[in-house]
């Protein structure tokens, strides 16, 4: 019974990230927030799923990087 629930749990949360994710994708040509709505569904994605886990850490490594270089040139 358990692992019934931890599965169904899974196809929530997979079905609801990539739901969020599709809209974010959409708001990227509409006007929009699209790529807070892409971090906010590889945020929900990653609770369950490690490949949005590291998808989202080198995400972060590539902003954190990008930052240092912006800031480096004012």
């Amino acid at each position: 019974m358990l692992r019934h629930l931890n599965y169904a749990k899974k196809v929530v949360i997979f079905v609801f990230g990539i739901t969020v994710l599709l809209i974010g994708i959409l708001l990227l040509v509409l006007p929009g927030p699209g790529i807070l709505l892409i971090a906010i569904a590889l945020l929900i994605l990653a609770t369950e799923f490690l490949w949005a886990k590291k998808f989202l850490e080198k995400i972060k490594e590539k902003s954190k990087r990008i930052k240092k270089k912006t800031l480096g040139l004012w």
